[in-house]
């Protein structure tokens, strides 16, 4: 048994897929698979059934996953105790972003953290925010850009990007052009087109409707902001955006802040407390580049 067969053990266990495992792990499938295969006939059970179409842990590997999960972490925590007395930070960070992100200073940060800290591999995946949070959670992700409704996920330490209303966008010759105040009960008589579920701004929505008893109607979904905006615009449907996403599409169409909707929604960093030394110092990065943005350098904590 070595660390690297409790890497992909762990990695499938987390992704429930030996695809997505491979991808994260960057090897091929057949490659994970194999050596998953040598951990099974060493330790004379299998970890995994493999007779659904997601890998899911038998008795046994939910029994081995915690001990993996410990052994790479006390495995991480040689080199960096190593790393701290020597002044030197390697190993593994992975950042996760919220899928159709487009909030460059993250980029910036880990540009500016790489240069510093060649010897740290980084790795970036997309995904929806509620996963993100749950991967911060059980230490598969290091650092989260999520978006989220107020307050950040509990439990976790977050950093406020940018805080923003919940607006209502819509194309020239709509009706909601000509209203000056725009309620979420306006917005339940449309079909609107939003976020999916799993998002900062479709949990912020659903929550603000089911507090009125409302029941909308989703006509369309997609992950990606200016894709919302590109179907509104087509007349497809109203918009669900925070206050940025629809200006960067102003020139076609007219934003309307969702009056009775007072809860922001919120771009933020989040990540679990800990003594990794790469993550402290990817932090500081991140603050210096987020800085650059309205809201950015927000208040921290849970």
């Amino acid at each position: 048994m070595d660390l690297r067969q409790l890497e992909y053990f762990v990695a499938v266990a987390e992704e429930r897929n030996f695809t997505r495992a491979a991808e994260r792990v960057h090897i091929s499938q057949s490659g994970v698979s194999a050596q998953i295969r040598r951990l099974e006939r060493e330790l004379g059970a299998e970890l995994f059934d493999r007779s659904s179409r997601t890998a899911a842990l038998t008795v046994a590997g939910k029994a081995a996953l915690e001990h993996a999960r410990a052994a790479l972490a006390a495995a991480g925590a040689v080199g960096r105790a190593v790393g701290e007395v020597t002044g030197l930070i390697r190993g593994r960070l992975t950042v996760g972003m919220v899928i159709g992100c487009t909030v460059t200073p993250l980029f910036d940060a880990l540009a500016a953290f790489h240069r510093a800290h060649p010897g740290v591999e980084i790795s970036l995946l997309e995904d929806n925010s509620d996963r993100l949070v749950e991967g911060v959670r059980t230490g598969a992700v290091d650092l989260a850009l999520i978006g989220t409704p107020a307050p950040t996920p509990e439990g976790l330490d977050a950093l406020t990007i940018i805080s923003e209303r919940l607006v209502a966008a819509v194309p020239d010759g709509d009706p909601l052009v000509r209203r000056r105040r725009v309620t979420l009960r306006d917005l339940a008589e449309r079909p609107l087109i939003c976020m999916p579920p799993g998002t900062g701004l479709r949990t912020l929505l659903d929550r603000a409707c089911a507090a009125q008893g409302l029941r909308p109607v989703i006509a369309l979904q997609a992950s990606a902001a200016d894709a919302v905006a590109d179907l509104a615009a087509r007349g497809l449907g109203v918009a669900v955006l925070s206050t940025s996403m629809a200006a960067s599409h102003g020139d076609r169409l007219t934003a309307r802040t969702v009056e009775d909707v007072e809860t922001p929604a919120l771009l933020a960093l989040v990540w679990r407390s800990g003594s990794n030394p790469a993550l402290r110092e990817l932090l500081v990065h991140s603050r210096q580049a987020f800085a650059v943005l309205p809201g950015g350098g927000g208040d921290e904590g849970a």
